[in-house]
């Protein structure tokens, strides 16, 4: 499957590569780089720095898709949110590792890690912690706890990291990010937030060639894609939405 807007409210695809040295910060370097982004994407206009040293370039975002670009200290960041497909935002992420080492200088032998993100966001307005407990269970050592002590769910963000090869150099993570606090719970003022499910797929290591950080960008998506249609959709994300639903 190549479209997966249908299963939360927003989804995202991101990648992130991680540097071992501090990357360019200078007017000229800053500018050529993101420059040459907007060459591809003109509709990407809006640019500006933070206090920490970290710039932007993204679109706007009043349609609600839309693309952004980030250069960070020691991250080189690309992400699209209601892509219209899987390609669309991997042919971005390409074009600017493309770009990378030829516009800030980086090397292979830089890279600290390499990774794809598909994150998919829930508009819930209540105990995300519960829902989380009710959609998807708890740790069945664990499901008795509440019964016991007589208590609310107020923090439960299951996680779980894999490792892909023997080496451990490729790894998978699934997790997810409740907003609700104790705070919530107390006042019983739920917001309108968004409760979170990030797959992420990195490499860790110096890959062998500029050509591989395209490689290993191609390597992740698929991985990502593949347990998100054999796994993730039936097991978390239907799941989610159908018990959001029904409350």
């Amino acid at each position: 499957m190549d479209q997966y807007s249908s299963f939360s409210d927003d989804y995202y695809i991101n990648m992130h590569l991680h540097t071992e040295m501090d990357l360019p910060q200078n007017r000229e370097t800053v500018l050529h780089f993101f420059e040459q982004i907007r060459k591809q994407y003109p509709s990407m206009h809006n640019f500006y720095g933070r206090e920490r040293g970290d710039y932007v370039l993204e679109e706007d975002k009043d349609n609600g898709n839309y693309r952004w670009v980030t250069l960070e200290p020691r991250r080189i960041c690309s992400g699209i949110v209601n892509p219209a497909s899987v390609h669309q935002a991997t042919e971005q992420h390409a074009y600017v590792l493309d770009h990378v080492p030829h516009a800030l200088s980086v090397s292979p032998l830089d890279c600290e890690s390499l990774n794809v993100m598909f994150g998919f966001d829930f508009t819930y307005r209540g105990n995300h912690n519960q829902l989380l407990a009710d959609a998807l269970g708890i740790t069945p050592a664990f499901e008795q706890l509440t019964e016991v002590t007589g208590g609310r769910v107020v923090s439960h963000e299951p996680s779980i990291q894999v490792a892909l090869d023997s080496d451990c150099r490729t790894q998978c993570r699934l997790s997810v990010e409740s907003r609700t606090t104790a705070y919530h719970l107390r006042t019983g003022e739920f917001p309108d937030e968004q409760l979170s499910v990030y797959l992420t797929a990195r490499r860790f290591g110096t890959p062998q060639s500029h050509a591989s950080f395209m490689g290993t960008l191609r390597e992740l998506t698929e991985v990502c894609c593949d347990i998100i249609d054999r796994f993730l959709i039936d097991q978390v994300l239907r799941p989610l939405q159908s018990t959001i639903a029904t409350k």
